[in-house]
């Protein structure tokens, strides 16, 4: 009896002892999303001199790891130009299930691209529905947990000064299929169209991949993008998923934050 009780006693010692490993938070999704290089390399135009210096463009996914403690890990699939179509079709998908676990945190955030039918990566409504439907129930057959995302803002302004909405009814069916399928839905088209509104037509553009000529050899002309942030805007987008997260009380996530 003596020796099951330190035998007991030993497990229990070295089961304390292990290390939990930590929480994943697997994002799929576009550019506003996405890990950017830190430099980009270019080529002088009149000389042939190769360069690099440094890229000042972040997608919001990239500033998230600040935000969480290390009971999670942040693990970005995330890439430049995908619709849920391509994502599917290029294999990412398939690859972060598969790299999912009971437990782990999905967040899901598409519709850029495949909202703009001139571009190959364009998705129609009825299949961009049914890709958001698969993608929850595959998650959830993992015993992962889905979190839907809609699209952040674009940076346009009409004459007036009001922000004009770029999404047309996109942002609508992930918000339908996040009530259906009963998962959570982070509202980041409303919630950054706030944000974007109240800084105005000349306040917003510091949160924005926006640089004056002379500044660039990558662009010495300048840059006018209204559609991908820099530090500033994505670690402000990062916050405010990391609200929504607290004010909607998701447990399964709140522990993994700082």
């Amino acid at each position: 009896m003596r020796l099951q009780l330190i035998l007991i006693s030993l497990l229990i010692i070295s089961l304390s002892g292990m290390e939990r490993k930590p929480v994943k938070i697997l994002m799929a999704g576009d550019s506003t999303m996405a890990d950017k290089p830190l430099f980009k390399s270019g080529r002088d135009t009149i000389t042939g001199e190769l360069f690099e210096e440094v890229n000042r463009e972040r997608g919001w996914g990239q500033l998230l790891p600040e935000l969480i403690s290390d009971k999670g890990q942040v693990v970005s699939y995330a890439r430049n130009g995908r619709s849920t179509r391509t994502f599917i079709e290029e294999g990412l998908w398939t690859e972060l299930i598969e790299n999912s676990s009971p437990g782990d945190i999905v967040v899901i955030q598409f519709g850029h691209n495949d909202e703009v039918i001139t571009k190959k990566s364009y998705t129609n409504p009825v299949q961009f529905r049914l890709n958001f439907v698969a993608f929850v129930n595959e998650v959830k057959a993992r015993g992962a947990h889905p979190v839907l995302c809609t699209s952040v803002a674009r940076r346009k302004f009409d004459e007036n000064g009001k922000l004009v909405p770029t999404h047309g009814d996109y942002p609508d069916i992930i918000r339908s299929v996040a009530r259906q399928e009963n998962v959570p839905l982070i509202d980041l088209e409303k919630i950054t169209s706030a944000w974007l509104q109240q800084a105005g037509v000349e306040g917003s553009k510091a949160f924005f991949h926006q640089l004056p000529p002379g500044v660039s050899r990558l662009h010495p002309d300048g840059l006018n993008d209204n559609t991908h942030f820099n530090e500033e805007g994505a670690r402000a987008v990062a916050a405010f998923f990391i609200q929504e997260i607290k004010q909607q009380q998701m447990n399964e996530m709140i522990c993994l934050i700082k």
